[in-house]
C-alpha cells in the first residue's frame, strides 16, 4: 500500500516534484527548438522576382457577355538598389522600421502581438519590419491568415535577415510593394503618380509614396469612394498630407534629411489622374470601379478583399444592362452637344458635369449609370457621391414622414409616440405664403442662434394660395414645389422623422445634412444619384426597400464564390408609398416636371435646384425603372481644396438651370429608349390615408374659385379648403433657417427654398449651411421652386 510522503498533507500530496516539472519544460521547449530548427532548415529564401503575378478579372454585362477583362496587367519594373533614391529608402525606414539597417529582420513584439491576436479569434497582423514585409510580398501565393503560414513567414524572415544583405532586402521590398493604381514597385509608382522615373523623385514625392504603402484607398488624393464613401478626394488628401509631413519630420529626426531641405516640402506634390487604361474608357471604367467597390465594401458577404481582386482570376457578373448604359450615355451627350458650348460661353459652360443612375425597383439592381464624359479623363464617378445637394427632390421624404408618423400634437411633448400624432393626408392645408414665419410644432416661432426670426421664402418671392392665409393642400405644394408649406410640415412632423424617412427609403446617413435646421426638409443633403434613384424606387415598389447593388455573382476557379441574395425591408406601408407616388404623378402630369412625361406611361417624379443655381436634379420613375439625373459645374481636375460648385446662371444659354430643364430632358430621352418593348404598367391605386389637417368647416356656403394647375401663384385652393382659418402653427411667416426677412436672390437672407423654378421663373430663396445661417444675404443653398416654365413653380 502507498502512503503520502512524509511532511505532505492535503492537496500538496498531488503536486509533481520540481524535477518532473523541469523535465517536462525542457522537453517541451526542446521540441519547439527542434521543430523551429527543422522548419528553418526546410524553408528557402523566396525569389522576389517571381512575385506580383496576377490574373485578369473578367467583368460581364448582366446578360453574361464580356464587358472587359482587366486587373492582371501588373505594372512593374525592377530597379537595383543604386537606382532607388536614398530619400525613398529613408522615407520608408523612418516611417516603418527605423532600426532596419541594424536589426535581425524580425520584431519579436510584433510577432507576439500577431499570435495573441489570432489566439483571441482575430486575424494575424502583417509583418512589422521591412524584412517581414519583403517576405510577405514574396509569398503572395499564400496569403491565408493561419498560424502555420505565419510561422512559416517568421522562419523565412529569420533566414532572410541572416543571409540576405540589407540593400538587397530593401530593393526587393520597394520593387514588390503595392503602391495603388495597379503599380507594384517604386518605378511603376513613380510613373503612376508623377509620370517620372523613380531616380528623379524628390524627398517630398518619396515621402508621399511612402504614405501610399499604408493603403492607397485612403491616401491616394484621387479618392476611392466606390470602395469606401469615407475615402473621398478631400479626406484622402488630408490623410496623405499629414502622413507625408510626419515622414519628413521623422527623416529629419533620424538624421536622414536636413532641416533646410525638409522645409522645401510643406505641400502635397502634384499628382496626375489615375485613369490611363484605354480598355476602361467611356463608361466602362466607372462600371468596373463601382462593381469592385461593391465587392470590397461587402466583403463580409462576398469574402473578397481588395488584395483578392488585385490577384485576379474572378469572373464578375454585373447588373449593368449594356443597352441601357449606352442609352443613358447617349441621352446625356446629346443634351451636352446641343446646349453646352465652352467656346461660345466659356465663363458659364466650362466644367459642366452630369451624373445619372438607373435602378430596378423590384430588385435593386443598378441597370445603368453615367459617371462622366470618360473614365480615363474624369476623376470622379458622378453617379456616386459628388456633394451636389438634391434640393426639392428631398420633399417626398417629408411627405412620407407626415403620412407614416404623423404631425405632432401642439399640446404634447417634443418627442411623441405614434398614438399622440395625427397622420397627414394629401388634403392637409399649409400656408403657401412667401416669407412664411416658420414655427416649431407647438406654435413657437423658430429662431436662429441670436434669437432673430427667420422668414421662409418661396422662389421668385411669390406667395401661393389666396390671402390672407394662403392655404394650399400638400398635393399642390408638391406639384409646384412650394417651399414654405413643406418646411412647416417638416417642423410639425419633426426633422428627426424626416431624416428617418430618408434613411428608410435608402439614403445613406453620411450623405445627410444636419437635421437641426428647418432647411433640412428642402434638400441641403447630398445623396448620390444611385441612392436617390434607389430611394425613389422604394416608393415605386410600394414601400419595399432594396439597397442598390451592382454585382449579381462572382465565379472563381472553384465555381461560384458569391451570389447576390435578395434582401428587402418594409420601409413604408403600401398606402404611404402609393400616396407619395400619386402626388409625384401630379408633378409630372401637370406640375413642374411635365418635361418628363412619357407618352402612354405613368410617370412619377420631382425636380430640384439648389442655392446659387449650383446643382439641378430630376428624379423620377415608372413601375419598372427609377432614374436620377443631376447636373452641376465643378473643375474636378483642380486641387481638392480648390474644387467647388460653380453657379449655372447662363449655362447652356439659359438664364438659370432647373431640374425641369436639362436634367428632365435627359431623363425623358433616356427612359423613352430604356423602356422600349416593355409593357406600360400602372402604379397601384392609392388608398386615401391620414386626416386633412388645418381644415375647418367653411363659415360661408359660397365656395371660392378652385385653383387649377395652371393658375397664377395667387390663385385660391379648392372651395372646401380656401376659406379655413390659419392654424396656430401656420398662420405667420418665417424663413426655413429661422425667421428673417428676405430670402431670395434680390431679397437678401439665407432662409429661402431649395427648389428652384422653371426656365422663366425668378430667382429662388437661399438656404445657408448652419455656419452661415446668421448672415443676411449670403445663403449657400438656393431655393428651388420658381414659377415660370410650366406655370406655377418648378423645382
Amino acid at each position: 500500500m502507498d502512503y503520502p510522503r512524509a511532511g505532505k498533507d492535503g492537496w500538496q500530496r498531488w503536486l509533481p516534484s520540481w524535477k518532473l516539472v523541469a523535465t517536462v519544460c525542457v522537453a517541451f521547449f526542446g521540441s519547439l527548438v527542434a521543430v523551429a530548427g527543422i522548419g528553418y532548415a526546410m524553408v528557402g529564401i523566396p525569389d522576389i522576382a517571381k512575385t506580383a503575378r496576377a490574373q485578369n478579372n473578367v467583368f460581364e454585362w448582366s446578360d453574361g457577355s464580356v464587358m472587359v477583362a482587366t486587373g492582371g496587367e501588373i505594372n512593374r519594373q525592377n530597379l537595383n538598389y543604386a537606382q532607388i533614391p536614398p530619400e525613398m529608402r529613408y522615407a520608408v525606414i523612418s516611417q516603418e522600421n527605423k532600426t532596419f539597417e541594424k536589426d535581425s529582420g524580425v520584431d519579436p513584439k510584433g510577432i507576439a502581438r500577431a499570435f495573441l491576436n489570432m489566439a483571441r479569434g482575430g486575424q494575424t497582423q502583417g509583418g512589422s519590419t521591412i524584412t517581414q514585409q519583403y517576405v510577405k510580398n514574396a509569398m503572395l501565393d499564400d496569403q491565408s491568415q493561419t498560424i502555420s503560414r505565419k510561422f512559416k513567414e517568421i522562419l523565412v524572415a529569420v533566414k532572410v535577415g541572416a543571409k540576405v544583405p540589407k540593400p538587397e532586402v530593401m530593393a526587393g521590398y520597394l520593387n514588390s510593394a503595392y503602391f495603388g493604381r495597379g503599380a507594384y514597385g517604386i518605378q511603376a509608382a513613380a510613373r503612376a503618380y508623377f509620370n517620372e522615373d523613380a531616380k528623379k523623385l524628390d524627398p517630398g514625392q518619396c515621402a508621399f509614396l511612402a504614405a501610399m504603402l499604408k493603403g492607397a484607398t485612403y491616401y491616394d488624393p484621387a479618392g476611392a469612394v466606390s470602395i469606401d464613401p469615407a475615402a473621398t478626394s478631400t479626406a484622402n488628401t488630408i490623410r496623405a498630407t499629414r502622413q507625408m509631413q510626419d515622414t519628413l519630420n521623422k527623416m529629419v529626426e533620424y538624421h536622414h534629411l536636413s532641416a533646410a531641405e525638409r522645409a522645401k516640402y510643406t505641400k502635397l506634390p502634384k499628382v496626375q489622374s489615375p485613369h490611363a487604361n484605354g480598355q476602361l474608357s467611356g463608361q466602362v471604367g466607372y462600371l468596373v470601379d463601382l462593381a469592385k467597390g461593391y465587392l470590397i465594401a461587402h466583403k463580409d458577404d462576398t469574402h473578397i478583399t481588395a488584395n483578392d481582386l488585385q490577384q485576379g482570376g474572378y469572373t464578375i457578373r454585373t447588373t449593368f444592362d449594356k443597352n441601357k448604359v449606352k442609352q443613358l450615355e447617349k441621352a446625356v451627350e446629346n443634351v451636352r452637344k446641343k446646349n453646352i458650348n465652352t467656346k461660345l460661353r466659356p465663363a458659364t459652360d466650362k466644367y459642366v458635369q452630369f451624373g445619372g443612375a438607373s435602378v430596378e425597383p423590384k430588385t435593386g439592381a443598378i441597370r445603368a449609370i453615367y459617371g462622366g464624359e470618360d473614365w480615363t479623363k474624369h476623376f470622379t464617378n458622378n453617379a456616386d457621391a459628388t456633394g451636389a445637394q438634391v434640393g426639392s427632390t428631398f420633399k417626398p421624404f417629408v411627405l412620407a414622414a407626415a403620412m407614416k408618423w404623423g404631425v405632432r400634437n401642439p399640446h404634447g411633448l417634443e418627442n411623441q409616440p405614434q398614438d399622440e400624432r395625427t397622420p397627414a393626408s394629401l388634403k392637409s392645408l399649409y400656408s403657401g405664403q412667401n416669407k412664411l414665419k416658420i414655427r416649431t410644432y407647438d406654435g413657437a416661432v423658430w429662431k436662429d442662434r441670436k434669437g432673430k426670426e427667420w422668414l421662409q421664402t418661396n422662389d421668385g418671392g411669390e406667395s401661393e394660395g389666396t390671402p390672407p392665409d394662403y392655404k394650399i393642400d400638400l398635393r399642390y405644394a408638391m406639384q409646384f414645389s412650394v417651399n414654405s408649406a413643406y418646411v412647416q410640415l417638416g417642423m410639425d412632423v419633426g426633422l428627426d422623422k424626416v431624416k428617418q424617412s430618408a434613411l428608410d427609403a435608402g439614403v445613406l446617413e453620411n450623405s445627410l445634412a444636419s437635421s437641426s435646421f428647418p432647411s433640412f426638409s428642402i434638400g441641403t443633403s447630398d445623396p448620390s444619384a444611385i441612392r436617390m434613384a434607389g430611394a425613389y424606387a422604394t416608393f415605386a415598389n410600394s414601400g419595399t426597400q432594396r439597397d442598390p447593388y451592382s454585382v449579381a455573382q462572382v465565379s472563381g476557379k472553384d465555381g461560384i464564390v458569391y451570389k447576390h441574395e435578395d434582401e428587402s425591408k418594409d420601409a413604408f406601408e403600401p398606402e404611404v408609398a402609393d400616396n407619395v407616388t400619386d402626388v409625384l404623378k401630379t408633378v409630372v402630369d401637370k406640375g413642374t416636371g411635365t418635361a418628363a412625361q412619357l407618352p402612354g406611361r405613368e410617370v412619377a417624379g420631382k425636380t430640384g435646384t439648389t442655392d446659387g443655381n449650383k446643382s439641378a436634379w430630376f428624379v423620377g420613375y415608372t413601375p419598372q425603372l427609377s432614374t436620377a439625373i443631376d447636373m452641376f459645374r465643378m473643375d474636378d481636375q483642380a486641387k481638392p481644396k480648390d474644387r467647388k460648385f460653380l453657379k449655372m446662371y447662363g449655362t447652356g444659354g439659359q438664364a438659370k438651370i432647373h431640374g425641369a430643364s436639362f436634367p428632365a430632358e435627359i431623363w425623358h430621352d433616356y427612359m423613352i429608349e430604356a423602356l422600349k418593348g416593355q409593357p406600360a404598367e400602372k402604379f397601384p391605386t392609392p388608398i386615401p390615408i391620414g386626416k386633412a389637417l388645418n381644415v375647418e368647416p367653411s363659415p360661408s356656403p359660397t365656395p371660392t374659385v378652385t385653383q387649377s394647375p395652371t393658375s397664377s401663384p395667387s390663385s385660391s385652393p379648392s372651395p372646401s379648403e380656401s376659406e379655413v382659418q390659419p392654424s396656430p402653427t401656420n398662420s405667420a411667416t418665417c424663413g426655413f433657417f429661422g425667421c428673417r426677412d428676405g430670402g431670395n436672390q434680390n431679397g437678401g437672407n439665407q432662409n429661402g427654398g431649395t427648389d428652384n423654378g422653371g426656365a422663366d421663373g425668378g430667382p429662388g430663396g437661399t438656404d445657408p449651411s448652419p455656419t452661415l445661417s446668421e448672415t443676411s444675404g449670403t445663403g449657400t443653398t438656393r431655393g428651388n421652386g420658381n414659377g415660370g416654365f410650366f406655370g406655377g413653380q418648378t423645382g
